[in-house]
Order: structure tokens, then C-alpha cells, then sequence
């Protein structure tokens, strides 16, 4: 662990710097504002800002495992969600000077992809902060075989299941670890090499094929409707004010085939999960039914651990929220004039900065998320 004799980021071998870094997260938390000269406030400190950014001892590494430490004291012997996900940075019209950067997912701008571990209590719905993160660039020079001729190994899809076994290796004294992914998250891997001690929750993206000569999907349309519940539907649009949706529960257990491509041949030819599946009843007219299939290792045997399920699932939602605020709503990140590789360590920082319960944006409300199962409904 980092030696936390100074510093909010990290002590990066030098009590000065120390202290810069912990200048700079108070300057963005009360300016809101990336922009250098308006963080330094001075021709000085603005100088003082470009010399940290700049130093070979400030880096990401040591930003994320500052972080993680204050993360995981506040985990200890608390039931923990851990939402993961994968942001793009895209410096698109900005690219200028970007150096130590690769091609966004567009192959043309320069940018990074983050993603990030985000350690949520899951009996008070509070962020407790950064767990870890994966940063990286793409290498457009790399030729690579046809995705279905790779590894897992090989292909960026390997950070939903490295992220799990980070949140194992990391959350070793909470209570219980549940790890949340979107549908990029539904990859056989990731269920056939879930680390012990931990479970999981994964959107289903695929219609995948049953040892029952069934297929997933197929299923769980011929179980009987468990039980009932309400979800908030977010707004989709500007002056869509949002609803309430009422959705069916049906949940049972699965036995998932091996896929006759993306797996590799340690993989076991079976793994048992089981499906809860979301479906509304009776959608608005012209609105798009709310559907969720949710794989799980978690056993449901009852109405209320499936309402659980849709719960925990619906926390992932913090990390959209984050996401949003890093980009586009708040912080602005990929309008940032810091260049190069020095915009991945700022980007670690304004995470923190966002995750700060004393200094989160009213439109996230982190530390102040309610349960549904207490006054609101979930939202969607």
C-alpha cells in the first residue's frame, strides 16, 4: 500500500508534490473546471499544476491504489456491489498535441478507454469510492487474428473478467462481494471463471443455448410469473419526464452450453446460473417495454430474492451516472487542455473528485440513493 504520510492522491515520493495534488482536487471540486489556468488561479500556480501533471513520479498506479486503500477501509465487513464499466475518452477535434495517446473507438480521434471498479454499500446504496481501475489505448498498428480465433486473453473483453477477480483479490474483508456488469458482460468466460468468493449479476445479451435443449430466452417465457413490482423509468429524452413501469418477475435456474465460439478449451462444457427476468406489463404506447433478462450466480428461491436481484442489478446504474458526469454533464473531461498521458491521471482524479460524498453533483446523489424496497422504486 502507498505510504499515506501526505496526500489526497497520492504522495508520489515527494511532500510537495503531495501536497500540489491535494491542492488540485480541492481546486476542481470548488471550480468545476478542468481548465488549467482557472485551477491555478495564478500564472504560479498554474505553472505548479502543469510541473505535477508533468512529473515522471505522478501516475495512475499510484492514484488508484491511494484511492483503493480508502475504499476498502470503508468496505470492511459491509455487503459490497461492485459496478463495472468501460468509458471512452475521445479527444475528437481536439486532438492536437495528444500525445501518448491511441486511436478512440472511432479509429481516427485520439483517446483512452477507462474502466472503472465502483465499491457500493449494498444495504444503504451509498458509493463508497474507486475500487481500481483499467486504463488503456489501442494500438492500430497491431494486426490481430479474427476475434473468433482469439483468446480471451487477447481481446479487450478480458477487463470484465479481470475486474472481478480484482474486486476478490481486493475485498477480501468485506461481508459478500456481488460484481454487476452490463451486456457486454455476458461471456461464458467470465461465468466459467468467476473467482471464489465472489458472485455475479450480468445483463443477458445472448439467446445462449441450454443443456435442457432449450435456449435461455426461450425458457424463462414458460415459467409462471413470480411476483410484481414497480421500477422508475429514467428520462430518455429532453421533456421526457419519466414513469413508473410495473414489470413480471420470473426466475429459475439454468444450465448454459459451452458456445461453439469465444471459449477456451479449460472452459467447462456447463455452468449453472440463474436467469431473473424483468418484463413489463402493459408499456405506454410508442415507449420501449422495459425487459431485462439478469444472469446470475446468486440462488432465488423466492419472490423477494428476485426483487433483490433487480435491485442490486439497478445499482450499476451509479456508473452511468459517473460517466455521464465525467463527460458531458460535469466535469467535461474530454474537453480538457491537459495533453497526452498526463489527461489519464486527471481522469483518475476527477473520478475521485465525483465520488467524494461531501462533494458529489445534486443530479448524481450517490451518498443519497434510497432502496426501493424501503420508499422508492428502482429506476430504470
Amino acid at each position: 500500500m502507498v505510504e499515506q504520510r501526505a496526500g489526497t492522491l497520492g504522495y508520489f515520493g515527494d511532500a510537495r508534490r503531495a501536497a500540489v495534488g491535494t491542492d488540485l482536487i480541492e481546486r476542481v471540486t470548488a471550480t468545476g473546471s478542468l481548465v488549467i489556468r482557472k485551477l491555478g488561479g495564478t500564472r504560479a500556480g498554474e505553472l505548479a499544476i502543469h510541473r505535477f501533471l508533468a512529473a515522471p513520479s505522478v501516475t495512475c498506479p499510484e492514484m488508484l491504489e491511494t484511492l483503493s486503500g480508502r475504499t476498502l477501509a470503508a468496505a470492511t465487513g459491509r455487503r459490497i456491489v461492485v459496478a463495472q464499466d468501460t468509458s471512452e475518452i475521445n479527444f475528437a477535434g481536439r486532438a492536437a498535441n495528444r500525445r501518448g495517446l491511441g486511436p478512440a473507438g472511432d479509429g481516427i480521434s485520439a483517446g483512452f478507454f477507462i474502466h472503472p471498479l465502483i465499491a457500493i454499500d449494498s444495504e444503504t446504496e451509498a458509493v463508497l469510492g474507486l475500487l481500481d481501475a483499467h486504463i488503456w489505448t489501442r494500438d492500430d498498428a497491431i494486426e490481430t487474428a479474427p476475434r473468433r480465433q482469439r483468446a480471451i486473453e487477447d481481446k479487450e473483453s478480458i477487463r470484465w473478467l479481470r475486474g472481478a477477480e480484482r474486486a476478490a483479490e481486493l475485498l477480501t474483508d468485506a461481508a459478500s462481494v456481488v460484481v454487476v456488469g452490463d451486456r457486454e458482460n455476458d461471456i461464458y468466460s467470465c461465468f466459467a471463471r468467476r473467482p471464489a468468493g465472489v458472485d455475479l449479476i450480468v445483463r443477458a445479451a445472448q439467446d445462449r443455448a441450454l443443456a435442457a435443449d432449450t435456449s435461455l430466452f426461450a425458457s424463462a417465457a414458460a415459467w409462471p410469473e413470480r411476483t410484481q413490482m414497480l421500477v422508475k423509468v429514467s428520462p430518455r429524452r429532453v421533456g421526457d419526464p419519466g414513469r413508473i413501469a410495473t414489470v413480471a418477475l420470473r426466475a429459475g435456474p439454468v444450465m448454459l452450453k459451452r458456445p461453439r465460439h469465444g471459449f477456451a478449451k479449460t472452459d467447462p462444457e456447463t455452468v449453472a446460473m440463474t436467469l431473473v427476468e424483468a418484463r413489463e406489463i402493459d408499456p405506454p404506447a410508442n415507449e420501449e417495454p422495459l425487459h431485462w433478462r439478469l444472469l446470475t450466480t446468486i440462488e432465488v428461491d423466492d419472490a423477494d430474492a428476485a426483487r433483490d436481484i433487480i435491485r442490486l442489478y439497478r445499482l450499476r446504474w451509479r456508473i452511468e451516472e459517473l460517466f455521464r458526469a465525467l463527460k458531458s454533464d460535469g466535469m467535461r473531461l474530454e474537453e480538457t487542455q491537459v495533453h497526452g498521458n498526463r489527461s489519464k491521471s486527471v481522469g483518475v482524479a476527477c473520478i475521485f473528485r465525483l465520488l467524494r460524498r461531501d462533494s458529489v453533483p445534486s443530479s448524481i446523489g450517490y451518498g443519497t440513493a434510497t432502496s426501493p424496497f424501503r420508499s422508492n422504486p428502482p429506476t430504470a
